[in-house]
């Protein structure tokens, strides 16, 4: 028997994200489905259940008690129907914040996962199931088993995709290695070693029966040796000291023996084998196992150097991830880095010069998480910057020297800000603040338009600016919870709003059609892209807007994250961009894509930023990089030309200012050519 806290307990009431009721309610469906050898009714209690005990990765205190007696209960039924019940239960394992297990809670808790480790390795063993769930109820099995491997959980390889993105275990960089998930009818890779000496789990352990199922031939001729390290590997019971490759070998090999349908399956676990190799980081050219750059060890990640083989794509020949980032065109992508304040290629060929912003009052710009470029006939061009201390700075773009002292009276950290082009000739510029407040500034002057005002929930997070025909310049401005507002600049008075649905919006932009009408582009949450026309007084009104096209974006499962105007010589186009590092540009008159797009590549991982200009020259370039990355790239979509720039700061956001990129960081600002000098 399970220590179990009982469920008449007080104590229940004081643990969050369960509800004893619930528990009470599911504990019956399982009891009633153990007895009668079936029945479904508690899967949906479950699927209920389990959203409150862990949610967003985050797990909830109560899970703690919750699980000793759903695991209890669970572990009576035929192993082949709580296949789904320990997948969840490894999700909830290897969460990524777990709080700690309360004293009281802890012996029923590791008593719970004991047990379930004995039930799920019965599932495994049990009627073969579809090769993808099977590999998540290895790897389940392996997190109640305690081995950091599991984490791959949370980032399984997607069967659509050939390539993988692996984050380096020392720096942090992203390294792609395409083409790594081709089905390869041998290995081409060497079979990972167990440590000597071999670490085995004292306790009694149920991996015995996997190491029996595992059978040499499963996979084909070759790849043997990989089926007699996943045997060893379960007959030591999977200790916590196993390299996470050789585990790897052991989740591939039950994927073979036991995934559905067979061919299917023993695809799959070729795939899954290929994990077990190595990739050096493009950024510190360390080679790491990829099994580390999937799940560091608690310990951290050792460093295998294999400089004669970095990482071997499927077809057998040595790639290198600088070839990864070439782009569709074939072409060979330029990489540069900071010295100092120049950038450079790797032969000393320099890119350009940097300007490093002045922060003549210390500690008054900080970190700048947005960032504005005022252009004025006849005047210098001014760069306005803000982040958390919440003071606006405005900078001469030649210099990089502050013009005012830092604009007081943003009552909280900045996260969006515009520059307001209007009609009489004035050029203003807006920010929007953590807590809903929207100042406007005249840069001339250095003083608010008017007093800061709003209190949205949830901050202000995007914000652009639009003309619409009837001559006037409106404010757009975005919270995470959905309401898009258009003001007045001057009045404050909000003229309109926008997004009928209600959408949670994380990046807005604007985009001219014609000279005095823009539509208004927008991505949300869950990666769908709206477009608008804040010229007509209904939001239901479709007006001059085309939808970005449904097929299009599925086809390049293409989830945006930002969008972004991108002028070009004879037109205003959209770019999108999503968390992978891919961009593609569109045109708003027809909803298509134009171009091949950007692909991801080395570095571009996470939240992205992108600004784009048409400098002097005429030819359109656009500037790519990931918040807190610190690599961009800078690409021409008229030859497909990219260029690498790695910097020593950490982004936060990006603009151009005529032929100057300006890149705001988490020291402060920077500027740099658009283009190579």
């Amino acid at each position: 028997m399970i220590p179990k806290l009982p469920l008449d307990s007080p104590r229940w009431r004081g643990l969050d994200g369960v509800k004893v009721e619930e528990v009470r309610v599911l504990l019956e469906q399982l009891a009633s489905a153990a007895a009668t050898g079936g029945g479904d009714a508690w899967r949906r209690t479950w699927t209920d259940l389990s959203g409150g005990l862990m949610d967003d990765g985050v797990v909830a205190e109560g899970a703690y008690a919750a699980l000793p007696h759903l695991v209890e209960a669970a572990a009576l039924l035929p192993p082949e129907q709580t296949v789904d019940f320990w997948v969840d239960l490894g999700f909830v394992v290897t969460a990524d914040y777990r709080p700690p297990v309360p004293a009281d809670l802890e012996a029923g808790f590791g008593a719970a996962l004991r047990l379930a480790e004995r039930a799920a390795t019965r599932s495994l063993l049990a009627a073969g199931t579809p090769g993808q769930v099977c590999a998540q109820l290895a790897l389940s099995c392996v997190a109640l088993a305690g081995h950091h491997m599991a984490e791959m959980l949370w980032q399984f390889p997607d069967h659509r995709e050939s390539g993988l993105l692996l984050s380096c275990p020392a720096c942090g960089s992203d390294t792609e290695m395409p083409d790594l998930f081709v089905d390869p009818a041998r290995p081409l890779i060497e079979v990972p070693l167990l440590p000597d000496p071999v670490h085995v789990r004292q306790e009694g352990h149920p991996w015995g029966e996997v190491a029996a199922a595992l059978r040499e031939e499963a996979l084909g001729e070759g790849w043997e040796p990989f089926l007699r390290v996943a045997r060893d590997v379960a007959v030591r019971g999977v200790s916590a000291e196993t390299p996470g490759q050789a585990v790897l070998c052991l989740v591939a090999g039950m994927v073979a023996v036991r995934g559905t349908p067979q061919g299917a399956a023993g695809e799959l676990a070729r795939r899954l084998m290929s994990l077990t190799g190595h990739f050096r980081c493009w950024d510190c050219e360390r080679t790491w196992t990829i099994a580390d750059g999937l799940a560091e060890p608690p310990e951290g990640a050792l460093s295998q150097h294999r400089p004669d083989r970095p990482w071997t794509d499927s077809r057998g020949s040595a790639a290198g991830a600088e070839s990864a980032a070439a782009g569709r065109t074939g072409r060979a992508a330029t990489r540069f880095r900071q010295e100092e304040n120049a950038v450079v290629a790797a032969d000393g060929t320099p890119w350009g010069r940097m300007s490093v912003f002045s922060d003549s009052v210390p500690g008054s710009s900080g970190g700048v998480d947005a960032l504005a470029v005022v252009s004025r006939p006849g005047r210098p061009t001014l760069v306005a910057g803000g982040g958390d201390k919440g003071a606006v700075c405005l900078w001469d773009v030649t210099d990089g020297r502050l013009v005012h002292d830092p604009l007081p009276g943003h009552p909280d950290a900045v996260r969006s800000m515009t520059t307001l082009p209007l009609p009489d000739g004035r050029v203003l510029v807006a920010s929007g603040g953590d807590s809903g407040t929207i100042a406007v500034w005249n840069p001339l002057t250095g003083q608010p338009v008017r007093e800061p005002a709003g209190d949205w929930p949830g901050g202000v997070t995007a914000m652009c600016a639009a003309v619409v025909p009837d001559g006037r310049t409106l404010l757009v401005t975005a919270p995470p919870r959905g309401a898009v507002r258009m003001w007045e600049p001057d009045s404050g008075e909000c003229v309109g709003r926008l997004n009928p649905y209600g959408s949670p919006i994380r990046s807005v932009t604007a985009v001219l059609i014609s000279a005095d009408h823009a539509l208004i582009a927008a991505s949300d949450t869950a990666g769908r892209v709206h477009v608008w026309d804040p010229a007509v007084d209904d939001p239901w009104d479709r007006g001059a807007a085309v939808q970005l096209s449904a097929r299009a974006l599925a086809d390049a499962d293409h989830r945006v994250a930002t969008v972004e105007a991108v002028p070009t010589p004879d037109r205003t186009m959209l770019a999108t961009a999503d968390d992978l590092g891919v961009v593609m540009l569109w045109d708003l008159a027809t909803g298509a894509p134009v171009g091949d797009g950007l692909p991801s590549s080395t570095g571009t991982a996470g939240p992205p930023l992108i600004t784009a200009a048409t400098p002097h020259g005429g030819r359109t370039v656009l500037v790519a990089g990931a918040r807190h990355g610190h690599r961009l790239r800078v690409w021409e979509p008229e030859t497909g030309a990219v260029q690498h720039i790695a910097l020593d700061v950490s982004l936060t956001c990006l603009a151009t200012a005529g032929a100057d990129l300006i890149v705001g960081h988490d020291r402060g600002v920077l500027s740099l050519p658009l283009t190579r000098q």
